[in-house]
């Protein structure tokens, strides 16, 4: 049966979400505040501010369900002043319609990183970025609007460039260069194939039986940041690049002077020490598996020769 759905942003969560919709017989409309987003005929782009109550109610109208996937510049202040106020007016606007609005989360919330996260592992991290994710599960838990709310560690794949695994990895393997990497580059890792987050928030919007839950996105078991610049490499045919690391210390140090490192630091404890998550309920819930690794990595490795050609 096709549906009508809305997804607003159009990074890499929310254009492959809207892709996966469209590529299964849906209608999108897809709202960015610019009007982008990938080109399909399924998908209507719209300009919308997603602080904009009649600008967003405009966006929903016969809408299904609604994946909310804007992001703000990477800051606990940037998040704090844009994304409640965001949620909060597509709550709202959701819940008038009785529709569910399901969300791309992250694993920032986790009040205890150093042991495996499991959908029931607590989330009350407080401070900084993480404080902020958890205020916004709160807020979810509390609204009268039916929510999902599907975690994913770090993302590959597709349409994926701003990620550790991304765009600065993907060139080292094709330049054939050293890979300066986030702490310790061989800790143990999880890391989210994109089109598997994407497909984890698809069926959740059909399945009235999870809503009002967190869900974790279907995730293979850990690997490391080299492992990752490996697959790639495999993929491309190329060799492994080196790779080293740099200390969340050292990051601290340098964020004394550069606000961009600080706020890169905060997060350094993710790369310093194993940072694992667990899908397996998850995935028997939605029942989707996750891709494997030398699968994401080639239709990545495929994507980035398409798009960025030497």
């Amino acid at each position: 049966m096709s549906n009508h759905y809305l997804v607003t942003g159009s990074g890499p969560v929310g254009t492959t979400v809207a892709l996966a919709l469209a590529n299964n017989g849906h209608s999108v409309v897809l709202a960015t505040r610019s009007g982008g987003g990938p080109e399909h005929p399924a998908i209507r782009r719209m300009r919308a501010d997603a602080l904009d109550p009649a600008q967003v109610a405009a966006a929903m109208a016969g809408a299904t369900a609604v994946f909310h996937c804007i992001h703000a510049a990477y800051s606990a202040r940037a998040w704090a002043e844009t994304l409640p106020r965001a949620e909060e007016l597509v709550l709202a606007a959701a819940g008038d319609r009785g529709i569910p609005v399901l969300f791309p989360e992250s694993l920032y919330s986790y009040s205890n990183p150093e042991r495996p996260m499991a959908e029931n592992s607590p989330r009350n991290a407080a401070g900084g970025k993480r404080g902020v994710r958890t205020a916004l599960l709160n807020a979810r838990a509390a609204s009268g609007t039916h929510t999902v709310s599907v975690v994913a560690s770090d993302f590959y794949g597709p349409h994926v460039e701003n990620a550790h695994a991304g765009a600065r990895m993907l060139e080292s393997v094709f330049a054939g260069r050293r890979l300066l990497a986030v702490g310790n580059p061989a800790q143990p890792h999880s890391f989210t194939y994109m089109p598997d987050l994407a497909a984890a928030m698809v069926r959740a919007a059909e399945r009235e039986d999870l809503w009002n839950t967190v869900l974790h996105a279907p995730t293979a078991q850990p690997s490391s940041q080299r492992a990752m610049a490996e697959a790639y490499a495999a993929a491309a045919d190329r060799p492994a690049p080196k790779v080293t690391g740099m200390s969340g210390g050292i990051l601290r140090a340098i964020g004394l002077v550069h606000p961009a490192t600080r706020e890169l630091a905060e997060m350094a404890y993710q790369f310093d020490n194993p940072f694992m998550m667990d899908s397996t309920r998850s995935e028997s819930l939605l029942g989707l598996s996750p891709t494997p690794l030398a699968d994401g990595a080639r239709a990545t490795v495929d994507w980035w020769r398409e798009t960025h050609p030497a």
